[in-house]
Protein backbone atom coordinates (compact mmCIF):
# COMPACT_ATOMS: atom_id res chain seq x y z
CA UNK A 1 0.00 0.00 0.00
CA UNK A 2 3.04 2.48 1.14
CA UNK A 3 5.19 1.52 -2.01
CA UNK A 4 1.68 2.02 -4.27
CA UNK A 5 1.40 5.60 -2.49
CA UNK A 6 4.58 6.96 -2.98
CA UNK A 7 4.78 5.93 -6.72
CA UNK A 8 1.36 6.95 -7.61
CA UNK A 9 0.76 9.86 -9.57
CA UNK A 10 -1.79 11.69 -7.22
CA UNK A 11 1.18 10.84 -4.20
CA UNK A 12 1.73 15.31 -4.30
CA UNK A 13 -1.71 14.87 -3.01
CA UNK A 14 -1.15 12.07 -0.30
CA UNK A 15 1.92 13.78 1.04
CA UNK A 16 -0.01 17.35 1.41
CA UNK A 17 -2.74 15.23 3.16
CA UNK A 18 -0.13 14.07 5.15
CA UNK A 19 1.36 17.56 5.98
CA UNK A 20 -2.13 18.74 6.67
CA UNK A 21 -2.40 17.04 9.72
CA UNK A 22 0.79 19.30 10.83
CA UNK A 23 -0.41 22.55 9.36
CA UNK A 24 -3.91 21.98 10.54
CA UNK A 25 -2.35 21.53 14.74
CA UNK A 26 -0.27 24.59 14.47
CA UNK A 27 -2.96 26.90 13.21
CA UNK A 28 -5.75 24.97 15.86
CA UNK A 29 -2.91 25.73 18.37
CA UNK A 30 -2.51 29.41 17.38
CA UNK A 31 -6.56 30.11 17.25
CA UNK A 32 -7.14 28.01 20.68
CA UNK A 33 -4.58 30.00 23.09
CA UNK A 34 -5.55 33.41 21.38
CA UNK A 35 -8.96 32.45 23.10
CA UNK A 36 -7.74 31.34 25.99
CA UNK A 37 -5.52 34.23 26.80
CA UNK A 38 -8.09 35.86 28.80
CA UNK A 39 -8.93 32.64 31.25
CA UNK A 40 -5.27 32.46 31.12
CA UNK A 41 -4.22 35.95 32.46
CA UNK A 42 -7.53 36.13 34.81
CA UNK A 43 -6.18 32.77 36.40
CA UNK A 44 -2.59 34.02 36.52
CA UNK A 45 -3.98 37.40 37.78
CA UNK A 46 -2.26 39.45 35.08
CA UNK A 47 -3.05 41.73 32.53
CA UNK A 48 -2.35 42.87 28.41
CA UNK A 49 1.00 43.90 28.54
CA UNK A 50 2.51 40.65 30.11
CA UNK A 51 0.32 37.93 29.36
CA UNK A 52 1.41 38.52 25.43
CA UNK A 53 4.48 36.75 26.16
CA UNK A 54 2.58 33.98 26.17
CA UNK A 55 2.13 34.50 22.24
CA UNK A 56 5.31 36.56 22.27
CA UNK A 57 7.30 34.02 23.32
CA UNK A 58 6.28 31.45 21.02
CA UNK A 59 6.61 34.00 17.82
CA UNK A 60 9.92 35.02 19.04
CA UNK A 61 11.38 31.23 19.30
CA UNK A 62 10.13 30.34 15.91
CA UNK A 63 11.36 34.11 14.10
CA UNK A 64 14.73 33.64 15.20
CA UNK A 65 15.47 29.59 14.19
CA UNK A 66 13.31 29.24 11.04
CA UNK A 67 16.41 30.22 9.06
CA UNK A 68 18.66 28.41 9.95
CA UNK A 69 16.17 25.04 10.37
CA UNK A 70 14.91 25.90 6.87
CA UNK A 71 18.68 25.47 5.74
CA UNK A 72 19.68 22.76 7.85
CA UNK A 73 16.28 20.82 6.18
CA UNK A 74 17.85 21.74 2.88
CA UNK A 75 21.06 20.03 3.58
CA UNK A 76 20.09 17.20 6.10
CA UNK A 77 17.10 16.22 4.67
CA UNK A 78 13.58 18.09 4.96
CA UNK A 79 11.36 14.99 5.85
CA UNK A 80 13.54 14.40 9.14
CA UNK A 81 13.59 17.86 10.30
CA UNK A 82 10.19 18.11 9.92
CA UNK A 83 9.18 14.86 11.94
CA UNK A 84 11.27 15.99 14.48
CA UNK A 85 9.89 19.16 14.97
CA UNK A 86 6.59 17.52 14.93
CA UNK A 87 7.23 15.87 18.19
CA UNK A 88 9.12 18.60 19.95
CA UNK A 89 6.00 20.14 19.57
CA UNK A 90 3.47 17.84 21.37
CA UNK A 91 6.07 17.28 24.11
CA UNK A 92 6.04 21.08 24.84
CA UNK A 93 2.86 20.89 24.84
CA UNK A 94 2.04 18.72 27.69
CA UNK A 95 4.54 20.60 29.62
CA UNK A 96 2.11 23.67 28.62
CA UNK A 97 -1.12 21.83 29.89
CA UNK A 98 0.50 20.97 33.29
CA UNK A 99 2.40 24.68 33.51
CA UNK A 100 1.61 26.21 37.36
CA UNK A 101 2.69 29.17 36.72
CA UNK A 102 2.49 31.72 34.00
CA UNK A 103 6.87 31.54 33.73
CA UNK A 104 6.68 27.81 32.91
CA UNK A 105 3.79 28.32 30.50
CA UNK A 106 6.00 31.11 28.96
CA UNK A 107 8.95 28.54 28.56
CA UNK A 108 6.62 26.08 27.04
CA UNK A 109 5.46 27.67 24.46
CA UNK A 110 9.45 28.28 23.85
CA UNK A 111 10.48 24.82 23.87
CA UNK A 112 6.99 24.45 21.40
CA UNK A 113 8.29 27.54 19.29
CA UNK A 114 11.84 25.38 18.86
CA UNK A 115 9.04 22.48 17.26
CA UNK A 116 7.60 24.96 15.34
CA UNK A 117 10.44 26.55 13.80
CA UNK A 118 11.60 23.20 12.63
CA UNK A 119 8.28 22.11 11.07
CA UNK A 120 6.63 24.80 9.70
CA UNK A 121 8.94 26.27 6.60
CA UNK A 122 10.28 22.44 5.88
CA UNK A 123 6.81 21.49 5.71
CA UNK A 124 5.94 24.25 3.22
CA UNK A 125 9.18 23.45 1.02
CA UNK A 126 8.31 19.67 0.79
CA UNK A 127 4.38 20.44 -0.36
CA UNK A 128 6.14 23.00 -3.07
CA UNK A 129 8.97 20.39 -4.52
CA UNK A 130 6.27 17.77 -4.67
CA UNK A 131 4.25 19.76 -7.79
CA UNK A 132 5.45 20.84 -9.99
CA UNK A 133 6.55 24.81 -11.29
CA UNK A 134 2.92 25.38 -12.92
CA UNK A 135 1.21 24.65 -9.86
CA UNK A 136 2.97 26.34 -7.04
CA UNK A 137 -0.02 28.98 -6.64
CA UNK A 138 -2.30 25.33 -6.52
CA UNK A 139 0.05 23.92 -4.10
CA UNK A 140 0.22 26.83 -1.74
CA UNK A 141 -3.66 27.32 -1.85
CA UNK A 142 -4.02 23.71 -0.73
CA UNK A 143 -2.05 24.83 2.12
CA UNK A 144 -3.76 27.59 2.82
CA UNK A 145 -7.13 25.41 2.95
CA UNK A 146 -6.02 23.59 5.94
CA UNK A 147 -4.76 26.67 7.49
CA UNK A 148 -8.62 28.24 7.11
CA UNK A 149 -9.45 24.94 8.15
CA UNK A 150 -7.69 25.09 11.47
CA UNK A 151 -8.96 28.88 11.84
CA UNK A 152 -12.20 28.22 11.80
CA UNK A 153 -11.54 25.00 14.27
CA UNK A 154 -8.97 27.00 16.32
CA UNK A 155 -11.29 29.49 17.69
CA UNK A 156 -14.22 27.49 18.08
CA UNK A 157 -12.43 24.59 19.59
CA UNK A 158 -10.75 26.85 21.82
CA UNK A 159 -14.03 28.88 23.00
CA UNK A 160 -15.19 25.01 23.57
CA UNK A 161 -12.45 23.46 25.39
CA UNK A 162 -12.42 26.44 27.69
CA UNK A 163 -15.52 26.73 28.65
CA UNK A 164 -16.06 23.07 29.77
CA UNK A 165 -12.24 22.35 31.02
CA UNK A 166 -10.57 25.27 31.28
CA UNK A 167 -7.36 26.57 29.49
CA UNK A 168 -5.28 23.91 29.80
CA UNK A 169 -7.29 21.67 27.60
CA UNK A 170 -6.15 23.55 24.50
CA UNK A 171 -3.06 22.34 24.96
CA UNK A 172 -4.12 18.84 26.00
CA UNK A 173 -5.63 18.23 22.49
CA UNK A 174 -2.67 19.39 20.60
CA UNK A 175 -0.74 16.08 22.16
CA UNK A 176 -2.60 13.37 19.89
CA UNK A 177 -2.68 15.61 17.14
CA UNK A 178 0.80 15.95 16.89
CA UNK A 179 1.21 12.17 16.99
CA UNK A 180 -1.05 11.71 14.65
CA UNK A 181 1.29 14.14 11.74
CA UNK A 182 4.64 12.90 12.97
CA UNK A 183 3.44 9.02 12.09
CA UNK A 184 1.39 10.43 8.80
CA UNK A 185 4.55 11.74 7.40
CA UNK A 186 6.81 8.74 8.56
CA UNK A 187 4.17 6.68 6.97
CA UNK A 188 3.80 8.76 3.58
CA UNK A 189 6.25 11.36 2.62
CA UNK A 190 9.00 9.97 0.17
CA UNK A 191 12.71 11.18 0.39
CA UNK A 192 13.60 11.80 -2.70
CA UNK A 193 9.67 13.50 -3.89
CA UNK A 194 10.21 15.45 -1.36
CA UNK A 195 13.54 17.12 -1.81
CA UNK A 196 15.79 15.96 0.49
CA UNK A 197 19.10 15.16 -0.89
CA UNK A 198 20.17 12.11 -2.80
CA UNK A 199 23.18 10.12 -2.14
CA UNK A 200 24.88 11.70 -5.05
CA UNK A 201 23.97 15.78 -3.82
CA UNK A 202 26.21 17.96 -4.15
CA UNK A 203 27.99 17.96 -0.51
CA UNK A 204 27.13 21.99 0.93
CA UNK A 205 28.60 22.51 4.47
CA UNK A 206 26.18 24.30 7.12
CA UNK A 207 26.47 28.09 7.47
CA UNK A 208 27.35 28.29 11.41
CA UNK A 209 28.28 31.54 11.45
CA UNK A 210 25.72 32.75 9.59
CA UNK A 211 23.26 30.67 11.82
CA UNK A 212 24.62 32.12 14.49
CA UNK A 213 24.85 35.93 13.72
CA UNK A 214 20.77 35.56 12.18
CA UNK A 215 19.43 33.81 15.60
CA UNK A 216 21.49 36.57 17.51
CA UNK A 217 20.36 39.53 15.59
CA UNK A 218 16.49 38.01 15.28
CA UNK A 219 16.21 37.25 19.10
CA UNK A 220 17.75 41.40 19.87
CA UNK A 221 15.73 42.82 17.08
CA UNK A 222 12.27 41.48 18.10
CA UNK A 223 13.41 41.40 22.30
CA UNK A 224 13.52 45.24 21.88
CA UNK A 225 10.65 45.47 19.65
CA UNK A 226 8.64 43.57 22.77
CA UNK A 227 10.01 45.66 25.80
CA UNK A 228 9.72 48.21 24.43
CA UNK A 229 6.86 49.34 26.04
CA UNK A 230 7.85 48.07 29.57
CA UNK A 231 11.70 49.88 29.33
CA UNK A 232 10.53 52.96 27.30
CA UNK A 233 11.76 53.25 23.74
CA UNK A 234 14.26 55.96 24.60
CA UNK A 235 15.68 54.32 27.15
CA UNK A 236 19.38 52.83 27.18
CA UNK A 237 18.13 48.89 27.41
CA UNK A 238 16.06 49.45 24.24
CA UNK A 239 18.73 51.69 22.34
CA UNK A 240 21.72 49.92 22.92
CA UNK A 241 20.42 46.50 22.13
CA UNK A 242 18.94 47.96 18.64
CA UNK A 243 22.12 49.35 17.96
CA UNK A 244 24.07 45.99 18.68
CA UNK A 245 21.30 44.15 16.70
CA UNK A 246 22.44 46.81 13.65
CA UNK A 247 25.94 45.81 14.18
CA UNK A 248 25.01 42.18 13.65
CA UNK A 249 23.15 42.41 10.86
CA UNK A 250 25.48 44.20 8.89
CA UNK A 251 27.97 41.90 10.27
CA UNK A 252 25.67 39.11 8.97
CA UNK A 253 25.24 40.35 5.58
CA UNK A 254 28.87 40.47 5.29
CA UNK A 255 29.64 37.12 5.64
CA UNK A 256 26.85 35.80 3.63
CA UNK A 257 28.10 37.88 0.32
CA UNK A 258 30.82 35.99 1.10
CA UNK A 259 31.19 32.93 2.31
CA UNK A 260 30.77 29.70 -0.20
CA UNK A 261 27.17 28.12 1.13
CA UNK A 262 25.67 31.00 2.47
CA UNK A 263 22.84 30.19 5.17
CA UNK A 264 20.68 32.70 2.92
CA UNK A 265 21.74 33.47 -0.36
CA UNK A 266 21.05 37.27 -0.44
CA UNK A 267 21.77 37.67 -3.92
CA UNK A 268 18.31 37.06 -4.76
CA UNK A 269 17.07 40.23 -3.61
CA UNK A 270 18.36 41.67 -6.52
CA UNK A 271 15.51 40.07 -7.91
CA UNK A 272 12.85 42.75 -8.31
CA UNK A 273 10.00 40.38 -7.87
CA UNK A 274 11.58 38.44 -4.59
CA UNK A 275 12.14 41.66 -2.76
CA UNK A 276 8.85 43.57 -3.43
CA UNK A 277 7.22 40.11 -2.88
CA UNK A 278 8.75 39.81 0.81
CA UNK A 279 8.05 43.23 1.39
CA UNK A 280 4.45 43.15 0.59
CA UNK A 281 4.79 40.05 2.60
CA UNK A 282 6.38 41.78 5.95
CA UNK A 283 3.39 44.81 5.77
CA UNK A 284 0.69 42.42 4.98
CA UNK A 285 1.36 40.93 8.18
CA UNK A 286 2.24 43.68 10.69
CA UNK A 287 -1.08 45.07 9.30
CA UNK A 288 -3.02 42.00 10.18
CA UNK A 289 -1.56 39.76 12.99
CA UNK A 290 -2.98 41.51 16.09
CA UNK A 291 -6.32 41.40 14.78
CA UNK A 292 -7.23 37.77 16.22
CA UNK A 293 -4.78 39.03 19.39
CA UNK A 294 -6.81 42.20 20.32
CA UNK A 295 -10.33 41.24 19.46
CA UNK A 296 -10.91 38.20 22.09
CA UNK A 297 -10.22 41.17 25.08
CA UNK A 298 -12.99 43.14 22.58
CA UNK A 299 -15.37 40.18 22.36
CA UNK A 300 -15.21 38.94 26.30
CA UNK A 301 -14.65 42.28 28.48
CA UNK A 302 -16.34 44.62 26.11
CA UNK A 303 -19.17 42.93 24.58
CA UNK A 304 -19.50 40.31 27.39
CA UNK A 305 -19.04 37.51 25.17
CA UNK A 306 -17.92 34.16 26.77
CA UNK A 307 -15.21 32.24 25.51
CA UNK A 308 -17.04 30.21 22.99
CA UNK A 309 -19.52 32.92 22.25
CA UNK A 310 -16.23 34.56 21.36
CA UNK A 311 -14.89 31.52 19.28
CA UNK A 312 -17.69 30.92 17.23
CA UNK A 313 -17.88 34.92 15.87
CA UNK A 314 -13.89 34.07 14.79
CA UNK A 315 -14.96 31.33 12.89
CA UNK A 316 -16.80 32.71 9.43
CA UNK A 317 -14.13 35.01 9.45
CA UNK A 318 -11.83 32.00 9.21
CA UNK A 319 -13.82 29.77 6.87
CA UNK A 320 -13.20 32.90 4.52
CA UNK A 321 -9.80 32.33 4.78
CA UNK A 322 -10.03 28.57 3.77
CA UNK A 323 -12.26 29.62 0.44
CA UNK A 324 -10.12 32.45 -0.51
CA UNK A 325 -7.12 30.93 -0.31
CA UNK A 326 -7.53 27.87 -2.71
CA UNK A 327 -9.02 30.31 -4.91
CA UNK A 328 -6.61 32.89 -5.79
CA UNK A 329 -3.84 30.26 -5.45
CA UNK A 330 -5.21 28.49 -8.40
CA UNK A 331 -5.97 31.60 -10.59
CA UNK A 332 -3.04 33.40 -9.69
CA UNK A 333 -1.18 30.50 -11.94
CA UNK A 334 -3.06 31.39 -14.92
CA UNK A 335 -3.86 35.06 -14.21
CA UNK A 336 -0.76 36.45 -12.50
CA UNK A 337 -0.09 38.01 -9.23
CA UNK A 338 -0.97 40.89 -9.25
CA UNK A 339 -4.68 41.93 -9.67
CA UNK A 340 -5.26 38.97 -6.59
CA UNK A 341 -2.42 40.28 -4.01
CA UNK A 342 -3.24 44.29 -4.82
CA UNK A 343 -7.36 43.03 -4.89
CA UNK A 344 -7.08 41.11 -1.55
CA UNK A 345 -5.33 44.27 0.06
CA UNK A 346 -7.79 46.62 -1.06
CA UNK A 347 -10.79 44.28 0.86
CA UNK A 348 -8.57 43.39 4.03
CA UNK A 349 -7.96 47.47 4.13
CA UNK A 350 -11.96 47.91 4.36
CA UNK A 351 -12.06 45.31 7.09
CA UNK A 352 -9.68 46.80 8.92
CA UNK A 353 -11.39 50.46 9.24
CA UNK A 354 -14.87 49.31 9.83
CA UNK A 355 -13.15 47.23 12.85
CA UNK A 356 -11.46 50.66 13.94
CA UNK A 357 -15.20 52.26 14.11
CA UNK A 358 -15.90 49.43 17.16
CA UNK A 359 -17.07 50.94 20.62
CA UNK A 360 -19.26 49.51 23.54
CA UNK A 361 -22.58 49.41 21.33
CA UNK A 362 -21.20 47.51 18.23
CA UNK A 363 -23.45 45.05 17.18
CA UNK A 364 -22.49 41.16 17.04
CA UNK A 365 -22.92 41.37 13.46
CA UNK A 366 -21.04 44.01 12.37
CA UNK A 367 -17.83 43.07 14.03
CA UNK A 368 -18.31 39.30 11.85
CA UNK A 369 -18.87 41.42 9.05
CA UNK A 370 -15.51 43.36 10.01
CA UNK A 371 -13.56 40.04 10.24
CA UNK A 372 -14.63 38.30 7.26
CA UNK A 373 -13.56 41.22 4.95
CA UNK A 374 -10.27 41.11 6.67
CA UNK A 375 -9.66 37.56 6.25
CA UNK A 376 -11.22 37.41 2.87
CA UNK A 377 -8.66 39.85 1.79
CA UNK A 378 -5.54 38.14 3.54
CA UNK A 379 -6.35 35.33 2.28
CA UNK A 380 -6.94 36.12 -1.17
CA UNK A 381 -3.39 37.92 -0.60
CA UNK A 382 -1.17 35.24 0.40
CA UNK A 383 -0.88 32.47 -2.51
CA UNK A 384 0.03 34.63 -5.10
CA UNK A 385 1.69 36.75 -2.61
CA UNK A 386 3.69 33.31 -1.29
CA UNK A 387 3.92 31.82 -5.34
CA UNK A 388 5.84 34.67 -6.49
CA UNK A 389 8.45 35.04 -3.97
CA UNK A 390 9.24 31.59 -4.72
CA UNK A 391 9.16 31.71 -8.24
CA UNK A 392 12.48 33.13 -8.39
CA UNK A 393 13.61 30.37 -6.24
CA UNK A 394 15.67 27.21 -7.28
CA UNK A 395 14.05 23.95 -5.94
CA UNK A 396 17.10 23.28 -3.60
CA UNK A 397 17.08 26.38 -1.77
CA UNK A 398 13.31 25.38 -1.10
CA UNK A 399 13.62 25.16 2.37
CA UNK A 400 15.88 28.07 3.76
CA UNK A 401 13.65 30.30 1.90
CA UNK A 402 10.36 28.70 2.77
CA UNK A 403 11.71 29.26 6.39
CA UNK A 404 12.46 32.90 5.37
CA UNK A 405 9.14 34.29 4.38
CA UNK A 406 7.53 32.07 7.42
CA UNK A 407 10.82 34.42 9.50
CA UNK A 408 8.95 37.21 7.48
CA UNK A 409 5.62 36.37 8.63
CA UNK A 410 6.47 35.68 12.34
CA UNK A 411 8.68 38.85 12.84
CA UNK A 412 6.01 40.33 11.72
CA UNK A 413 3.41 38.84 13.93
CA UNK A 414 5.68 39.89 16.89
CA UNK A 415 5.85 43.37 16.10
CA UNK A 416 2.56 43.96 15.11
CA UNK A 417 1.52 42.37 18.69
CA UNK A 418 3.88 44.46 20.10
CA UNK A 419 2.92 47.49 17.86
CA UNK A 420 -0.82 46.91 18.79
CA UNK A 421 -0.35 46.25 22.61
CA UNK A 422 1.50 49.69 23.00
CA UNK A 423 -0.89 51.83 20.94
CA UNK A 424 -3.91 50.47 22.87
CA UNK A 425 -2.29 50.92 26.65
CA UNK A 426 -0.65 54.21 25.65
CA UNK A 427 -4.12 55.42 24.78
CA UNK A 428 -5.57 54.06 28.16
CA UNK A 429 -2.92 55.82 30.02
CA UNK A 430 -3.21 58.65 28.17
CA UNK A 431 -6.78 58.67 29.36
CA UNK A 432 -5.58 57.88 33.26
CA UNK A 433 -5.89 54.25 33.26
CA UNK A 434 -2.53 52.43 33.76
CA UNK A 435 -3.93 48.40 34.58
CA UNK A 436 -4.69 46.28 32.44
CA UNK A 437 -8.05 45.23 30.58
CA UNK A 438 -8.37 41.86 31.78
CA UNK A 439 -8.30 42.67 35.46
CA UNK A 440 -11.08 45.34 35.36
CA UNK A 441 -14.78 44.01 33.96
CA UNK A 442 -16.45 46.71 31.76
CA UNK A 443 -19.50 45.96 33.79
CA UNK A 444 -17.85 47.20 36.67
CA UNK A 445 -16.01 50.22 34.79
CA UNK A 446 -17.26 51.54 32.09
CA UNK A 447 -14.90 54.28 31.30
CA UNK A 448 -11.84 51.76 31.16
CA UNK A 449 -13.91 50.41 28.04
CA UNK A 450 -14.12 53.29 26.14
CA UNK A 451 -10.46 53.80 26.80
CA UNK A 452 -9.79 50.69 25.62
CA UNK A 453 -11.96 50.68 22.42
CA UNK A 454 -10.63 54.08 21.65
CA UNK A 455 -7.09 52.31 21.56
CA UNK A 456 -8.81 50.11 19.26
CA UNK A 457 -9.58 52.54 17.10
CA UNK A 458 -6.16 54.43 16.62
CA UNK A 459 -4.21 50.81 16.23
CA UNK A 460 -6.63 49.56 13.36
CA UNK A 461 -6.18 52.47 11.68
CA UNK A 462 -2.54 52.22 11.87
CA UNK A 463 -2.82 48.84 10.84
CA UNK A 464 -4.81 49.56 8.18
CA UNK A 465 -2.27 52.73 6.42
CA UNK A 466 0.44 49.55 7.08
CA UNK A 467 -1.71 47.51 4.43
CA UNK A 468 -2.24 50.55 2.27
CA UNK A 469 1.78 50.35 2.00
CA UNK A 470 2.16 46.75 1.00
CA UNK A 471 -0.79 47.73 -1.71
CA UNK A 472 1.62 50.07 -3.55
CA UNK A 473 4.46 47.58 -3.17
CA UNK A 474 2.27 44.35 -4.87
CA UNK A 475 1.07 47.11 -7.73
CA UNK A 476 4.97 48.19 -8.78
CA UNK A 477 5.42 44.59 -8.49
CA UNK A 478 5.75 41.58 -11.61
CA UNK A 479 2.07 40.15 -12.71
CA UNK A 480 3.52 37.57 -14.06
CA UNK A 481 1.74 34.08 -13.71
CA UNK A 482 3.45 32.20 -11.35
CA UNK A 483 6.00 29.16 -11.94
CA UNK A 484 6.83 31.22 -14.99
CA UNK A 485 10.56 32.54 -13.98
CA UNK A 486 12.71 30.90 -16.33
CA UNK A 487 15.60 29.98 -13.56
CA UNK A 488 13.01 28.33 -11.04
CA UNK A 489 11.65 26.01 -14.08
CA UNK A 490 15.72 25.18 -15.09
CA UNK A 491 16.43 24.68 -11.48
CA UNK A 492 13.22 22.23 -11.26
CA UNK A 493 14.09 19.97 -14.21
CA UNK A 494 18.24 20.05 -13.22
CA UNK A 495 16.93 18.93 -10.04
Amino acid sequence: MLAFVKNSPNYKYWAAGALAIGVFGSVVDHGSVNIALPSVAADFGTGLATIQWVVIGFALTISALLLPMGRFADIVGRTKIYVIGTLIFAAAAALAAAAPSLGVLVLARIIQGCGAAMSQGTGMAIIISTFPAGERGKALGMMLTMVGVGAVAGPALGGLLVGAFGWRSVFIFNIPLGLLGALASVTILDKTQSGDPGPNAVSQRFDWPGAALSTVAVLILLSAIANGQRWGWGSPSIVIPLVACAVILAGFIWWELRVEDPLLDLRLFNQKVFSLGVSAAFFTFLGSSAVLFLTPFYLQSVLGKSPIQAGLIVVPAAFCIALTGPISGRLSDRYGWRMFTVGGLVIAIAGLLLLSTMDQRSSTGMVIAALVLQSIGVGTFFSPNASSILSAVAREKFGVVAAFTNLVRNGANVTSVAMATVVVTTTMAGLGFETGLASVPCGIDGDLCEAFTGGLTRAYRIMAVLLAVSLVISAISSGKAAGVSAEAEEAVEAA
